[in-house]
Formats: structure tokens, sequence, C-alpha cells
């Protein structure tokens, strides 16, 4: 084996290195520096964007006492958390965020900022009554506060109540009042009903709160709940509502009954109901005429019956003989008594006699009466107007091509005119109108207007997503191709050290050893008068323990020659 093929591959390699980068200049030498050094970079932030997580929302609108607590106790368990834009929310990384809300929620967080009765858990010793009415007041508004913040339609919402002192000196008692503000959710309303169930929930909470003592208003202070007791007040949202269900209810008969004949879009139709939510209550109080006994019912009967002689009345001349008492009487024993007569009492009267008894009879009937109480019924149609307009009709040809459109005869309006009043069910006596005209529709071109693609949301949300990464190669490539890529070709351009075979190193390491100016450094180790095969042997012992100053020797031989190549 020859001198320098026993050189170590783990010495050779970097030593080869070195030298091409000595061949270069500084210039190259600078670029493939700097285009190092920005790789380096790009895989770092790459790696740093690889790494970050993907945050997500553990609490929203959080009050600021709340805030605290939540972000206190994240500290604690030792959580990464970041404030989303204008601190409205607290993010945790994605794979963390039910774990999380899990465990502060058996800690009781977040609180709310709305208190309920847990104020009165935290009594103070000392006091007053007046205080321990104020917490109970507190604790019940901030409880139906939390009610209503339950429903899916309301963001925020603010009870106060009033509840006046209760003394049994006071012959009339004062009664509560209450009052709910509401903050809705973005494109949200309240229907009838929900204000309605709002108003019963705070009043059914109170004592003696009565539904029409509670207000409801919202964030604009736009009155929500009405008492039902204001005179000449606004129409009724359901009743606004019922008389739109009526009107789209015919208007969808009518069109039911002309679109299969006309077509879908050549028939239009409104329909305007004038409907009666009056209330009114009618009583009346009529008599019949006196009926016979036979036909009409006895109410009471009376009757009274007297029988016997009436006495008489003392008659003849006034004096000693018709004052004598009557005589004693002779009447038998046995048998018959004689009747008595007037004449024996009074034997000298000549009045006539009073009829022996008496009969009175008293009947009350039944008087007929009919009373009557009528209420009208609310929501009738008083009156039903329905405007209908037909497009002109296009005739087609033998060939079923359609040709241009046409007014319909005055047989075919009349037709539809009929049917559009049997679907209403029209009434002459109500006075319900139908007018129906046949005109050519004017058909509105929509153009669409064509967004580009580079406008479109798809793409700017897809450039957005692959943005970094897009980025960061390009960069690469960029750094690669412009600075280390002519970096390393200048490299592979720098000719390495002659790689000669065994015998032809010899040779040449002979030769060199034998140049005048190379000749000194070896002098002493190898004599100028030792013969050829003996000064070879010396020059493979020298490669062998001293290889770095024998490659010295060839490489300042090869730059030699290469100098006086150029210099010739």
């Amino acid at each position: 084996m020859s001198a320098v093929a026993d050189i170590p591959a783990t010495q050779a390699a970097p030593a080869q290195w070195s030298r091409k980068l000595a061949a270069l200049d500084p210039r190259q030498r600078l670029r493939l520096g700097v285009g190092a050094a920005l790789l380096i970079a790009l895989a770092v932030v790459a790696i740093i964007i690889g790494r970050q997580p993907d945050w997500r929302v553990l609490y929203a609108n959080l009050a600021d006492k709340d805030g605290g607590a939540v972000i206190a106790q994240l500290a604690q368990m030792n959580v990464p958390y970041k404030y989303s834009e204008g601190g409205g929310a607290v993010m945790v990384p994605a794979d963390r965020v039910h774990d999380l809300r899990l465990r502060l929620a058996s800690q009781g967080l977040p609180k709310g900022s709305v208190t309920g009765f847990e104020l009165m858990e935290n009594n103070r010793f000392g006091m007053t009554q007046f205080q321990e009415k104020l917490n109970f007041q507190r604790g019940l508004e901030g409880e139906l506060t939390r009610s209503i913040q339950a429903l899916d339609s309301v963001q925020a919402a603010r009870v106060h109540l009033a509840l006046p002192n209760q003394s049994g000196f006071f012959r009339e008692q004062q009664k509560p009042t209450a009052s709910v503000l509401l903050t809705l959710h973005p494109g949200r309303v309240l229907e009838r009903n929900q204000i309605a169930g709002i108003v019963h929930l705070v009043a059914s909470s109170v004592p003696e709160l009565s539904p029409g003592s509670v207000s409801v208003l919202d964030d604009t202070g736009k009155l929500l709940s009405s008492s039902g007791n204001e005179p000449g007040g606004s129409a009724d949202a359901q009743q606004l509502q019922y008389v739109q269900q009526i009107e789209q209810q015919y208007q969808r008969r009518i069109l039911d009954m002309l679109e299969p004949i006309v077509g879908r879009q050549n028939v239009k139709a409104q329909v305007t109901a004038d409907v009666d939510f009056s209330q009114t209550e009618a009583t009346s109080e009529e008599h019949r005429p006196n009926l016979a006994p036979e036909a009409s019912a006895v109410r009471s009967q009376q009757t009274v019956e007297s029988t016997g002689a009436a006495a008489a009345t003392p008659s003849g001349v006034p004096g000693a003989t018709s004052n004598q008492p009557p005589g004693p009487s002779s009447a038998p024993i046995n048998g018959a008594a004689a009747p008595l007569s007037p004449s024996a009492t009074a034997p000298n009267t000549g009045a006539a006699s009073r009829p022996p008894g008496k009969r009175e009879s008293t009947i009350n009937y039944e008087v007929d009466k009919t009373v009557k109480t009528v209420r009208g019924a609310t929501g009738q149609i008083r009156r039903l107007s329905a405007a209908v307009v037909i497009n002109y009709q296009s005739i087609a040809d033998a060939q079923g091509k359609a040709g241009p459109a046409a007014p319909l005869s005055a047989q075919q309006i009349e037709q539809m005119t009929a049917l559009v009043r049997e679907s209403i069910g029209f009434s002459k006596d109500r006075g319900d109108s139908v007018n129906l005209m046949n005109a050519q529709f004017l058909r509105e071109r929509d153009e669409v207007a064509e967004v580009p693609i580079w406008k479109s949301p798809q793409t700017i949300d897809l450039a957005r997503s692959l943005a970094w990464p897009v980025g960061l190669v390009l960069i690469g490539a960029i750094v690669l191709l412009g600075l280390v890529r002519p970096g390393l070709k200048t490299l592979a351009t720098v000719e390495p050290p002659l790689q000669l075979p065994g015998a032809q190193i010899d040779t040449t390491l002979a030769e060199t050893l034998q140049r005048p100016a190379l000749a000194s450094p070896v002098a002493e180790a190898i004599p100028a008068s030792a013969p050829e095969q003996a000064r070879l042997e010396g020059a493979r012992q020298m490669a062998r323990q001293n290889p770095v100053a024998v490659a010295n020797i060839v490489k300042t031989w090869v730059n030699g020659d290469d100098a006086a190549a150029a210099a010739s």
C-alpha cells in the first residue's frame, strides 16, 4: 500500500473540505455562509410553527372578576393560555378544552357576575334587619336574572324589584312592582308568548305581585310588555299575525287554483282582509203576552172559605119588652133539637136574613221572562278584497314552438274571476271585491356578478391556510438555489489533491525529493548518497511517520507546477 493511501479517512475528509473552502474567494464564502444560515433559520421557523398548538375558546364574554379567577387557576395548573383580539375570550390548546372546563366547573368557575341567594350564606354578626332584607332582595333579583338568562335569545338581563314595607297599621297595603331589562343576542327577537312567560315568571316568584305590575324592556328602551288595560293602545301583535295568516291563506288558495292554468310565474295575487277584533256583549230581557190560564204555570194559589149564619140584628121598639132576655128552652130530652130561627131571639125583627157562608180564592201565575246574553266572537272577517294579475299567454304552434304572448280573452278572464271568487268564499252581502287584470309581465334578467377566482372566499381562506407552508418552501428554494447551490458548485470545481497509484507515487516522491527546493527539508532524514531503493524506502517510512509533511510537500509541488504553467 502506498504512503498516501494509509492516511485515515476521518482526517482526509475535513482537510479536503477545508482546502475547498480555502480555495473560494471571500464573496463566495459569504454567500455560502448566508445561505446555510437562512436554511437553518427557515428550518427552525418551520419547526416552531409546526409545534404551535391549535387554540380554542375556553370561555367567552367573562366578567373581569371571573376572568381573573379563571386565569389564576390556569396558571396554577400550568396550562398555557392567551387572549383573543380585544380580550373577549380566553383561549387554551384545543386538546384540553373539555378537560379544563370540567375541572374548572368542579371548582365553581366561572361563578358569574350575578349573585343569588348565596349572599345569605355570608351574614355577619350584628347585621340589622334592613341589611338582611336588602340581601334577600338582592338574592331574589339575582336568582330571577339567572333564570331569565337561561333563555336562548337573552344575552344579559337585569331585574329590579320594588318591595314595599308591609305593616298591619296601614289599611291599604302598597303592592310590589318589578322591572326587567333585557339584552338580546344580535338578530334575535322575543315572541309574545316568551315575553308573557318572563312576566309570569317574575310575578310568580314575588308574593302578591300581579303580572300587570311587571314591566319588560329591551336594551333600546322599548317596552315589550303591556298591562292590557291601556285604552286606545296599539294593535296587538297576535292580532296582526292573525290577519297576516288569513291573507296568506287566501293568497295561497288563489295561486293553487290559477298556477296550473297559466303557469307558476305567470300569476300574482294579493288579498286584504278586514278583520273585526272588537268584543261585544249584549243582554236582553223579553216578556211574552199573557197566556190562557190553562197554558200558564201556576206560581201560588190561596183559597179562603167561611160557613155559618150571620148574627141577627136587633129590631123592634126600644123599651123594656124588646130588652127582655130570651126564655128557657123547652127542648125534649130525647129527640132532635129544633133549629133556631131568627124569630126566636128576635120575634119582632123584620130585616132580611144574610147569606150563610163566604169563599175567597187567589191564584198567582208565573210571569213569562227570557234573559239572553250574546257575546260577539273576535276575529270575524268583515270584508275581503282580492287583486289578481295574470301574465299574457303564449300559444304554441304545430311544431311546439312558443309564439308571441297574447292577452286572454274576455271569457277566460270571466272564468278565472269566478274561480277566484269561489276560492276565497266571495260574499256579496259582506261587500267582498275581486279584481282580476291581464297584463304582460316584465322579465328582468338577474345579472349575477362573476367574482374572480382570486377574490372568492374559498380561495382567500385556502391562501391564508397555505401562506406559511408555501412561503417557507419558496424562501427555502430561493435560498438553496440562489446562495447554497452556487457555492456547492464552486466547491465541486476545485481540483482535489492528486490520487496516484502506488508505484507512480513512489516515483513522483523520489523525483520530488531530488528537487533542490525540497531536498533541504528531508536531507537529514534521507541522505543524497543513499542508493535509489534505500531512498524510496526512506520516503515511505517518512510518509508513514509524518503524513502531513509529505502531503504538504506534494501540495507544494502541485502548486509549483500550476504556478509555473500559469507563468509560462
